[in-house]
């Protein structure tokens, strides 16, 4: 019969050796050997099988009092604290052949901006007064670092309230100059928009959502940030039109105009990110970065979402904006990725390509369209566990 607290310490013998390995995330699956991601990919290791009676008893020695809520959910999130300097974050699952978890390491030492080698207009977001600034990506590629990062730059450097909603809070923050609290979905509230409207009658100055998660919370996100307040959020969308298009699409057709509105009309900005492989072994995060002028609010209000990646990159010079195909060739330029890499990530490869080349395509050629013109600014390894 396995014993949990046997099983509880094998699995922090491999999450010590991940650790070891600047791995980022531990899987363990019932009925198959653990494996890591380590530098961007999954990683075997070692042949030791998790069988699916040892999954189980260490579902309830990790999780205790919670086991029974997550035999009824089916599913489960939590916080594991490793040792004083290393967190993790859990999710907990069943599939088809028993349970499976993935843990993902949550630094406790919260980055300042200029450690994420970060482009220097992320800063200006702290600076903001009011609005909705959005961080997105798929999952793993750094959102909640770069929103971490944030909210420590406004901590440090203002004298403000800081209300975050998390499900569950990932990075810790101390009172600095603001007060921060920091609120669990589960735990310290029943759900993000009953924190939401909540927080509307607590005195805030920033909100910040960790995810915006449904058409309740959205709404309620825009009229937080229209009625004065400044909303940080994350949304899982791989770039800034189809977050743009995401939003929109939450709500009815009939409320969808009014929704587009109210979108235009508080975005600050939307920082959606990807991390891609470096030449020294590391990642690094390429980023699409939109930052409102009257030249993006007057396209979402208007429905031309297709032409926001034109505004973004030609809004480069001016207001530092960039698109992903343009933070990937400055990466590359200055030697930080290699060409494939960039290729490999890049909107338009062949497009790149030619840049890379110092060309341009037959849409960049000669004199701009009119519509260009418009939007210039005029201001699989084996590891063996030892």
């Amino acid at each position: 019969m396995a014993n949990g607290a046997e099983e509880l310490s094998k699995v922090r013998k491999y999450l010590m050796f991940m650790l070891e390995n600047k791995g980022s995330d531990l899987h363990i699956k019932a009925g198959s050997v653990f494996r890591a991601r380590i530098q961007g990919s999954i990683t075997k290791l070692g042949k030791e099988i998790f069988e699916p009676e040892e999954a189980d008893a260490f579902a309830k020695e990790i999780l205790g009092e919670r086991y029974a809520d997550f035999v009824a959910s089916k599913e489960l999130d939590m916080v594991y604290p490793f040792d004083e300097n290393t967190r993790f974050r859990v999710n907990m699952f069943y599939q088809m052949n028993g349970i499976s978890a993935v843990f993902r390491v949550i630094p406790i030492e919260i980055p300042h901006l200029k450690d994420l080698n970060l482009p220097e207009v992320i800063a200006s977001f702290a600076k903001k007064e009011r609005g909705l600034v959005l961080v997105t990506g798929v999952t793993g590629s750094g959102k909640s670092t770069t929103l971490a990062a944030l909210v420590r730059e406004i901590n440090e450097t203002t004298n403000k309230h800081i209300i975050t909603i998390e499900d569950p809070i990932e990075f810790v923050h101390q009172d600095a100059n603001c007060i921060v609290n920091q609120r669990s979905v589960g735990q310290d509230t029943l759900s993000f928009s009953a924190a939401l409207k909540s927080a509307l009658r607590e005195d805030p100055d920033i909100i910040l959502v960790g995810e915006m998660r449904d058409m309740e919370t959205i709404n309620l996100a825009l009229h937080a940030a229209d009625t004065g307040h400044l909303v940080l959020s994350t949304l899982h969308t791989i770039d800034v039109k189809e977050t743009i298009n995401r939003i929109i699409a939450t709500f009815p057709t009939n409320e969808q105009n009014r929704v587009r509105l109210s979108l235009a009309g508080v975005i600050e900005g939307i920082i959606s990110q990807r991390l891609v492989k470096t030449l020294d072994g590391g990642r690094r995060a390429a980023m699409e970065i939109l930052i409102r002028t009257p030249m993006v609010e007057k396209l979402i209000m208007e429905n031309e979402d297709y032409r926001i990646k034109d505004a973004i990159e030609a809004g480069k010079p001016i207001y530092k904006s960039q698109s992903f195909d343009q933070s990937l060739l400055d990466l590359y330029n200055e030697g930080v990725i290699s060409k494939d890499e960039a290729k490999k990530n890049a909107t338009s490869a062949s497009d790149l390509e030619l840049k890379m080349s110092g060309l341009t395509s037959m849409s960049d050629r000669g004199s701009e369209s009119e519509e260009k013109q418009e939007m210039k600014p005029k201001d699989e390894d084996i590891f063996e566990l030892k």
